[in-house]
């Protein structure tokens, strides 16, 4: 989180949102925000959306599966991502993840699927 300067901006019973400046840090060599980074991001608000909805001292989070579609570039600004679950079964969460950029564009879509194991 803080390597990448995240930052929880705002959450609610099903969602959870994070913002990341775009600069160098995260650059690709052509200078635009590498996707890595951009799932990261996207990592960052998935898996705590789960946590937000479960019973932290008798549960924890895993992600088990993850997929992203990079749809736009970005060379400067930040980078939003909202995460908001879609599927809240019993042992599994499916939570869609949009990245948009400062003007609201959307940037990637990201899916997480999410198992919910008990603490033993």
């Amino acid at each position: 989180m803080e390597t990448l300067h995240i930052t929880y901006t705002d959450f609610g019973e099903d969602y959870l949102v994070a913002k990341m400046p775009v600069n160098s840090s995260v650059y690709q060599p052509n200078g635009i925000l590498n996707g890595g980074a951009t799932m990261a991001l996207a990592e960052s608000v998935g898996s705590p959306a789960s946590m937000l909805t479960i019973d932290n001292d008798k549960f924890t989070v895993r992600g088990i599966a993850f997929s992203a579609n990079h749809l736009r570039s970005v060379k400067s600004g930040n980078v939003t991502a909202t995460a908001t679950l879609i599927h809240k079964g019993r042992t599994t969460h499916l939570v869609e993840i949009r990245v948009e950029d400062d003007q609201g564009k959307l940037i990637s879509t990201c899916r997480l699927t999410n198992i919910i194991l008990p603490k033993e």
